[in-house]
């Protein structure tokens, strides 16, 4: 017999006014600490009040709320995160790096939009960009950019963040659903504090703050969250909660108790922006987290709107990035590296040196020309920046200081891997190992398979790659998909849970669009966007392994060159046993739909310079749309070429073979009077 359950005790008026008191003063005093840097009350009586708070709800189970201080602690571990669907697409911006790009961004959007009386200049957090969701004033769910489209929900973890309000201050203004956007990030001390601990532990450090923020915001356990000492700015509100300029959201933003920047400057003029950004250029060192922009948009949200995007960017914003900054360092040695075609790369080992958020050893010197170019030795002392503050590059040696017997660097002839003697073509800028079996071609090409821009396989990075071949359990791609749970428990790092996420992992991506496919077999010269051309033209990749070259080159958008390469890999024991073994271990790809008619069907358009309306994947896409090929090449089939600002060499091919040629405008009116 099931006893029946009593009645839950009752809670004390006394105990409900006291809870609903603390949380108050609790959620005041946070906020004046974590979003105003003005505490009221000392440490020890906010420890006291939160303690008391914590000593109601243990013995009222009922007067803990979802927005309690108290629940900022961090709840269970999670499995794993859920996605979640963006009320609006969350925009990713166009970048500047010249006042002249500034300025033409000005000019744009006049005219656009007609005329702009105040753009607004925000700093670029170099954060990770974050949304929370209201719901009448309360939090109830925070996600992470994604795609845009989609993120992963972060609730949990976000929850712990103290600059994130778990109530408006103001809910009435909040009414409904709305979503605050925004950046987290991890303060410059916290960030050198955390990767000590982590150096001390002898376990690897985090290259910069946004990616010391990007993993904690993705821990999976809330309480490790908790401890890193995340913060945030917002800077944007959807829908707008009839607020009528960007200055104005930044300020309602600020009123119900978010954080917002308080560097930002309305402007009237481009002048003004470009006072803006000189003055932050330096002064931005002062500052306790990192800022690798300025952010102008226009100020007017009405102007917004009627602006609109391009893609995936607004029209009404751009992001001038600062110049990279500029260190000096010593080359200790040049090597070079081996790539999944067999090309061969010079790379500088350089002594590690702080640059723009990491510390750089190594250094790309692209190919033997570049260092005869740049005259780059052993020994030099080198001015090295990241250019658009990511990818490490030598600008030049500091010749006054070269040592003596410096000698030039001079590319060796036998591969470093396999001993092959290595190649040069007299039309290239390469030379290459041409051997097929060569061990470092082998793991290069290993993994470009299992890339993001090939097969896709989540969680199988570099490091597992190697240890696999290493073991003797991976040769080529068709042995990825019989490694089995118990060879993986025998690799470093490798425990049950892990070893068996992984191997779905791998089965997941069995089935996968055929252009997908293509691109990750790493044919030279072939890449997404010739992948592409040849799915859609062969259909499957048994009759794209049976076509000739001459059927090759009846793809509009494929040359002879390229034509040769892959009729030459399909044609090569190796190429054909891989996609046989392929085949046998379950890995097909997804039918491709035919080609729907539509009034540019047959016809080949190519595009060239930059266009203002659409970016070119945006413009390539409405081709299609209307039964038309985007091609990369001009050839006497070309249908049309669309010549826009600053076009290159084939608006010359084009005029040299009498193909068709219209600007911008005229092709957007032909999109529009064909429907697309």
């Amino acid at each position: 017999m099931v006893k029946p359950l009593g009645k839950a005790p009752t809670i004390p008026m006394a105990a409900r006014d006291r809870a609903v008191e603390l949380r108050q003063v609790l959620d005041d005093n946070a906020h004046r600490y974590y979003v105003l840097d003005d505490p009221q009350i000392s440490d020890a009586e906010y420890d006291r009040l939160f303690r008391e708070l914590v000593d109601l709800e243990a013995e009222y189970a009922g007067l803990q709320t979802p927005d309690s201080p108290t629940q900022r602690v961090g709840g269970a571990p999670l499995e794993t995160f859920t996605k979640v669907r963006h009320r609006s697409q969350m925009l990713s911006l166009g970048n500047a790096f010249t006042s002249a790009e500034v300025e033409a961004f000005f000019a744009r959007a006049e005219r656009g939009a007609g005329h702009v009386d105040a753009f607004v200049c925000e700093l670029k957090i170099d954060g990770l960009a974050i949304s929370l969701t209201y719901q009448d004033g309360a939090f109830v769910r925070a996600a992470t950019r994604g795609n845009g489209v989609e993120g992963e929900d972060v609730t949990a973890n976000v929850r712990t963040i103290r600059s994130v309000p778990m109530r408006a201050q103001a809910p009435e203004r909040f009414a409904g659903e709305v979503e605050v956007r925004g950046e987290v990030y991890l303060p410059k001390a916290r960030f050198a504090a955390f990767n000590a601990q982590l150096e001390e532990a002898g376990k690897p450090t985090y290259a910069n703050p946004r990616n010391a923020a990007a993993g904690a915001v993705r821990q999976l356990d809330p309480s490790v969250t908790a401890k890193r000492g995340l913060s945030t700015f917002m800077y944007q509100l959807e829908p707008s909660k009839g607020v009528a300029t960007q200055a104005d959201a930044l300020d309602l933003l600020g009123s119900v108790g978010f954080r917002v920047n308080p560097h930002r400057h309305v402007a009237g003029s481009v002048d003004e922006v470009l006072a803006f950004i000189e003055h932050w250029s330096e002064k931005r060192h002062d500052l306790d987290y990192e800022t690798d922009g300025v952010v102008i948009k226009v100020s007017s949200l009405a102007l917004q709107a009627e602006l609109g995007k391009v893609s995936r960017s607004p029209r009404w914003a751009i992001a001038y990035k600062f110049p990279p900054a500029e260190v000096e360092t010593e080359v200790l040695d040049i090597a070079v590296q081996v790539g999944r075609t067999g090309s061969v790369t010079p790379v500088a080992h350089l002594r590690p040196v702080f640059v723009a958020g990491s510390t750089v050893r190594r250094c790309t010197l692209h190919n033997e020309d570049e260092v005869a170019r740049k005259d780059v030795r052993i020994g030099d002392t080198v001015l090295l920046h990241k250019a658009g503050d990511v990818i490490p590059e030598i600008v030049r040696p500091i010749l006054e200081r070269r040592p003596k017997g410096a000698k030039p660097w001079v590319m060796p002839n036998r591969c470093p891997a396999c001993d092959s003697e290595l190649v040069r073509e007299p039309d290239e800028v390469v030379r290459r190992c041409v051997n097929p079996l060569c061990p470092a071609q082998r793991r290069e090409r290993l993994r470009h398979f299992t890339s993001r821009a090939g097969m896709n396989i989540e969680g199988l990075g570099e490091a597992i790659i190697d240890q696999l071949v290493d073991a003797g359990f991976l040769a080529d791609a068709a042995d990825l998909f019989g490694v089995t749970v118990e060879q993986l428990l025998t690799l470093e790092g490798f425990a049950q849970r892990s070893a068996q996420k992984l191997h779905d992992s791998i089965a997941a991506r069995t089935t996968v669009p055929l252009a997908r496919l293509i691109n990750a077999l790493g044919i030279r010269h072939v890449g997404e966007h010739t992948a592409a051309l040849l799915a859609t033209h062969f259909g499957s990749i048994e009759a794209l392994a049976a076509a000739s070259a001459a059927d090759l080159t009846a793809v509009e958008g494929v040359g002879p060159v390229v034509a040769e390469d892959v009729a030459r890999w399909f044609g090569t024991d190796e190429g054909r046993d891989l996609v046989r073994r392929l085949g046998a271990a379950g890995v097909t790809a997804e039918p491709v739909r035919a080609a729907a008619g539509g009034p540019w069907h047959g016809q080949s358009w190519v595009l060239t310079g930059t266009m203002d309306a659409l970016t070119r994947p945006e413009a390539e896409e409405r081709i299609r749309g209307l039964g038309g090929t985007p091609s990369s090449s001009v050839s006497k089939r070309t249908h049309t070429v669309v010549a826009a600002a600053s076009p290159g060499t084939k608006l010359g091919r084009a005029q040299e073979l009498g193909v068709r040629v219209i600007d911008e405008q005229a092709f957007l009116d032909e999109l529009t009077a064909a429907g697309g």
